[in-house]
């Protein structure tokens, strides 16, 4: 085939993809089926690939030197096509296949007469503009002769239906002929039928006449392409062809070569990186491809729904024209919908995204639907491992804040927000606390540690001996508080608190294994929290007081306090 000519304009160079003409005009070079592969395999994002042939019709099946009315003809397989028309134009000269290999005499009852050399003329200069064996070409030829057609009567419709799958973009060609261009033209238009919808392929009626390709000899002839890709919203379609000339005074034109193609864009997802720590974030791209036409693909759009485990974690982020990108904070869907204007190769549509534990995470086509104008992608995977977590650790044996008086607090030992590893220890024989009681023996400890399979441990602990608070209100021989704080396989932190008691008594009652958190009234004088347990850094640390004591007077008492905590890198390290 030809594949340089677009309505309206004479033949240019074989590679120029498209041209303008008030709209969008594909080339016949767009909408020939190239050679290799349909499409770009999934994975090959930006790359245009060539349009998929969804039906292609040259009424050569099974055709010699007999001439046939297209009514009698049958395509090839595997669609076996047949083809109807309106009886005007089945008669008079009108609805034959014709070649110049047919005899010179035209066929009887056939009503064309002396003007069928004529008649195969026409179908010879397709050939010819084809670039095949004029000679040997046949096309469904009309020549009008002695009567009026009428106008929008249709000269060819497809009995068929041809499965493209929902919501396509598809072009249109076709090569047609014309001659004696003093008289009425042909005004041909072609529609795509979707059920009993007729979806036109045109904007303004084909008239080889009016804008032709070339002429040979005495015959315009040219390729004729559909203004700009139609979004076709069935699974199905038939294709008919009206012509709109109502005389029969001229109006003799030829067609062939009838070319319905597949232009739908293709998507492709990426991640970048592929991997990546938890705590971090990855980008998901969407990138919308374009068939190697280049035509504008306006009204695309999808939905994409993210692995369970990701999330959306910033604004999104498009080049798409007339996009827009829903992807809420923290949520798991993605829509995008948008237009490839013409001569665009690609587009895309990024989302940030991340993960709160770590895994492999994989988008594939399943994970795209409500699918319209574009295809299906392949499979893109990121993996989120564990972070190298921040060890926070902190313990003291004690620590007075009141109105009058403060005590800082007591041995502290820290390993405070740092990556690395570490440990840090103190002890005291013996404290007074002024006016509020005593401390015997205290030793505490922090630490962080990484074990043999990586994963990292946050530790504290206090322990305080010989108690005595608030005049022997509070007493024990000895209570131990400790806090830690472990990495998980999946990037979870667990953490656990504990306290330790021996012979704890408060306003003269004995406290057995206190549950967290206990808490008792000393009336007149104070509250008294025994194991007292708080989560922090959203779940990752834990801080634990043995005695937490809060009196009337606004006094604040703790003693032995343990914190640890794994946070991730650029977070905040607990204070409390």
């Amino acid at each position: 085939m030809r594949r340089s000519h677009a309505r309206g304009h004479a033949p240019g160079p074989s590679h120029r993809a498209f041209a303008a003409l008030g709209a969008l005009v594909l080339s016949a070079a767009a909408l020939t089926a190239q050679p290799g592969p349909a499409a770009a395999d999934p994975g090959d994002p930006g790359v245009p690939a060539s349009p998929k042939t969804v039906f292609a019709e040259d009424f050569e099946h099974g055709q010699g030197a007999t001439p046939i009315l297209v009514s009698d003809y049958t395509g090839a397989a595997p669609v076996n096509q047949t083809y109807t028309a309106d009886p005007a134009w089945l008669t008079h000269c009108n609805g034959w296949i014709a070649s110049q290999q047919n005899p010179a005499v035209a066929p009887a009852n056939s009503g064309c007469g002396d003007v069928w050399a004529t008649v195969k003329q026409m179908a010879g200069a397709l050939g010819q503009w084809a670039d095949g064996d004029p000679a040997a070409n046949h096309a469904v030829t009309a020549y009008t002769e002695g009567a009026d057609p009428g106008s929008g009567r249709t000269q060819l419709e497809s009995n068929f239906s041809i499965d493209i799958g929902p919501k396509r973009f598809l072009a249109f060609s076709v090569d047609v002929a014309e001659t004696n261009c003093f008289a009425n033209h042909a005004k041909l238009g072609f529609y795509l039928l979707d059920a009993v919808t007729a979806v036109p392929a045109f904007t303004t009626p084909i008239e080889p006449c009016a804008h032709p390709g070339t002429t040979i000899g005495s015959v315009a002839v040219g390729t004729y392409t559909s203004d700009g890709p139609i979004l076709f919203g069935g699974g199905a379609l038939r294709l008919r062809l009206v012509n709109f000339q109502a005389s029969g005074i001229g109006n003799d034109a030829a067609f062939d070569n009838v070319r319905i193609l597949d232009v739908t864009p293709r998507l492709d997802v990426s991640y970048s990186p592929d991997s990546a720590r938890v705590g971090e974030t990855a980008a998901l791209k969407f990138t919308i491809t374009n068939t190697s036409e280049l035509a504008v693909k306006k009204g695309w759009s999808f939905k994409g729904s993210l692995p369970s485990g990701l999330t959306v974690a910033g604004a999104p982020s498009t080049d798409c024209v007339d996009a827009t990108v829903t992807a809420p904070q923290g949520g798991g869907q993605v829509t995008v919908t948008g237009t490839l204007p013409a001569g665009a190769a690609s587009c895309t549509a990024t989302v940030t995204v991340s993960a709160a534990h770590t895994g492999t995470y994989r988008t594939c086509a399943a994970d795209v639907t409500d699918r319209t104008g574009i295809d299906p992608p392949g499979c893109a995977e990121v993996t989120f491992t564990r972070p190298v977590l921040v060890f926070d650790a902190h313990a003291h044996g004690g620590r007075v804040s009141a109105p009058l008086v403060t005590v800082a607090p007591l041995v502290p030992s820290d390993v405070t927000c740092t990556d690395a590893p570490g440990s840090d220890d103190g002890t005291l024989l013996q404290a007074t606390l002024p006016g509020l009681g005593s401390l015997g023996a205290i030793t505490t400890k922090a630490a962080g540690t990484v074990g043999d399979d990586g994963l990292r441990t946050a530790s504290a602990s206090a322990k305080t001996a010989g108690v005595n608070l608030l005049g022997g209100l509070v007493t024990a021989d000895e209570i131990t508080a400790k806090a830690k704080a472990r990495d998980g396989e999946t990037g979870q932190v667990d953490v656990d608190g504990s306290v330790y008691i021996t012979n704890l008594k408060v306003g003269g009652v004995s406290i057995i294994d206190p549950k967290p958190n206990l808490t008792i009234n000393i009336p007149l004088v104070a509250k008294v929290v025994i194991n007292e347990q708080v989560t922090t850094a959203d779940g990752a640390g834990v801080v634990v007081n043995a005695i937490h004591v809060r009196t009337l007077a606004g006094v604040d008492i703790v003693v032995s306090h343990a914190r640890a905590a794994l946070t991730v890198p650029g977070k905040p390290c607990p204070s409390a």
